[in-house]
């Protein structure tokens, strides 16, 4: 599957979560053409903070494929750039490639590839994955504006903060899918 299919996929179940008062974050990996985990951030149903999308849907994939040899490569699509902490999880679990749709100031961590300089690195755990940022940005900034007008961020006045700043970000003039971190090699 391409990004941007993935991206799609990742947007539909951010849509899910939405529906159900949640941030707007979505996430799929995948195995080849095979969806082998999807959630979307769960914080609100779930009264936890460690609740991202992009773990879940890894924590899913981990459950769904265990130690098993993989045939083909484990591929990370999320609405929104991952944290620090969804990188190392990516990392601990082998996925080669992100795909992000909107990136996040804040707490973004799709430069981490630029320093990452690991003291052993052919150790498949410390391989940063290859990184693109900025696909369907548009679509994906346009689920954070819906979230700031909502019902629920009315309740949660930092979130709706945070939603507002991400559909606030400036309109980038090109570079849809532009790489943002290559792998450490």
């Amino acid at each position: 599957m391409t990004p941007h299919q993935l991206i799609g996929l990742a947007i539909e179940v951010a849509e899910e979560g939405l529906a159900a008062g949640e941030l707007p974050i979505g996430a799929v990996v995948a195995m080849g053409d095979e969806i082998v985990g999807r959630a979307y951030t769960q914080e609100r149903a779930l009264n936890r903070r460690l609740v991202h999308a992009d773990l879940l849907a890894m924590i899913e994939a981990d459950q769904r494929l265990g130690w098993r040899k993989r045939p083909e490569p484990l591929v990370l699509a999320v609405t929104l750039e991952p944290c620090l902490m969804c990188l190392g999880a990516a990392m601990a679990m082998g996925v080669q490639e992100v795909s992000y749709g909107l990136e996040s100031p804040s707490d973004g961590a799709g430069q981490v590839g630029t320093v990452w300089k690991p003291p052993q690195p052919g150790e498949e755990f410390a391989q940063v994955p290859t990184i693109a940022g900025g696909i369907l940005r548009q679509q994906c900034r346009n689920l954070f504006a819906r979230y700031a007008e909502s019902a629920e961020s009315a309740r949660n006045p930092g979130m709706r903060r945070w939603a507002s700043g991400l559909a606030g970000l400036p309109d980038q003039s090109s570079g849809e899918g532009r790489p943002v971190g290559r792998r450490v090699v």
